[in-house]
């Protein structure tokens, strides 16, 4: 046994010494065997640098879409009232019934009221043929200009009767003011009526209206769009006009009111349904991302971090423009953008970071860093 042996073997804690001395310099190496090196990595990669994943993409145009939520009413609803006093004799329409304009809802008895109505017209004959007869005796003087005028008067007065008799018959028989449907029937057979009592509620279910409340930033997008598409909680999708845009936002809530017609002739869309809306509001440039992009900042802010030419994060607010189920569009970003990927939860806004890129390509950051408006080829 040589001296050097002999040294080794009174002394072994120099061989742990040594292993550890070896193990700690491989694991500051950063590597370990059979690791490959990144495809591709920022040029100014510094080692105390934090390094991140970034997406190298471009804005796309995308159509921006609000989404507003609503629910679907009647466009029409009024209450029926009694004009003529009366008792139920017949109800012609049933509760839900589609009835077409001038269908018959409720009948009232018609009593005296044809015989008062041919009493009346036979007065109108009698005072117009008096009245005619007064004439010509004006010319010969045997009455004056005032007893002709009251002649004049009473002929008035008996068409007035007339036309008072006549609508009292037709006031007897409550109709349909317009296409729609029955909601609620107040009355049955044998209930007396006064002028004024309520008869019926009836709604116009051929045509639906979706109200829904925008946004003051968002109302601005949305004035010079003619058409807007509901998707109702039944299931059915159906594109409908904007009939109407408040030119006043609400006090306490500083929205506007939006009114989406819906055309129902067929009746297969239900009323009084839970509706979302999407009302196309302009094309605007977007990045699609994927939504674990998404992060907060300090003051709890949801956005998105990217890197700038200078190689420093910054933090940009989330407009989201769409959404889908493959990823979202966000608004607000630069044109090029290299969004984080990964690491965005350990890096702040404003610090120097060192980048991997997920993509073979480096020509976005290339042109950014270059000042150049072309893609890097």
């Amino acid at each position: 046994m040589n001296k050097l042996s002999r040294f080794v073997a009174t002394r072994p804690w120099i061989i742990a010494v040594a292993l550890a001395i070896a193990v700690v310099a491989w694991m500051a190496s950063g590597s370990a065997p059979g690791d490959k090196a990144p495809a591709t990595a920022s040029a100014n990669e510094d080692p105390a640098l934090q390094q991140v994943q970034v997406s190298l993409q471009r804005a796309e145009p995308v159509l921006r879409t609000v989404t507003l939520y609503g629910r679907t009413a009647p466009a029409r609803s009024v209450e029926l009232k009694a004009e003529t006093k009366g008792r139920v004799v017949a109800i012609g329409s049933a509760r839900g019934e589609q009835v077409d304009t001038g269908g018959v809802l409720v009948k009232l008895d018609e009593r005296d009221r044809a015989a008062r109505l041919n009493e009346a017209r036979a007065t109108v004959y009698q005072r117009q043929i008096e009245y005619e007869a007064q004439k010509p005796l004006l010319e010969d003087g045997y009455i004056t200009e005032g007893q002709l005028a009251a002649g004049a008067a009473n002929l008035e007065r008996a068409r007035a009767e007339l036309r008072r008799a006549e609508l009292d018959l037709q006031y007897m028989t409550i109709r349909a003011p317009f296409d729609g449907a029955m909601q609620d029937r107040y009355v049955e057979v044998g209930d007396y009526l006064e002028v004024g009592d309520p008869v019926a509620r009836y709604i116009d279910d051929r045509m639906l209206i979706v109200t829904a409340s925008i946004a003051e930033q968002d109302v601005a997008g949305i004035r010079n769009q003619p058409t807007a598409e509901a998707l109702l909680i039944t299931g059915e999708r159906v594109e409908g006009r904007i009939r109407y845009i408040a030119p006043v936002a609400q006090e306490a809530t500083r929205t506007f009111t939006v009114e989406l017609e819906l055309d129902n002739a067929d009746g297969r869309l239900p009323a009084g349904v839970t509706a979302e809306l999407k009302v196309p509001a302009g094309e605007v440039l977007a990045h699609k991302i994927s939504p674990a992009v998404l992060t907060l900042d300090d003051d709890g802010v949801l956005g998105v971090k990217v890197v700038d030419a200078a190689d420093q994060v910054v933090f940009h607010p989330a407009d989201v423009v769409k959404s889908s189920s493959d990823g979202v569009w966000i608004a607000g970003l630069p044109e090029r953008a290299a969004v984080i990927t990964v690491g965005q939860g350990f890096v702040r806004s404003g610090e120097r970071v060192a980048t991997v890129s997920d993509q073979i390509d480096d020509g976005i950051r290339t042109a950014e860093k270059t000042g150049s408006g072309e893609d890097a080829e």
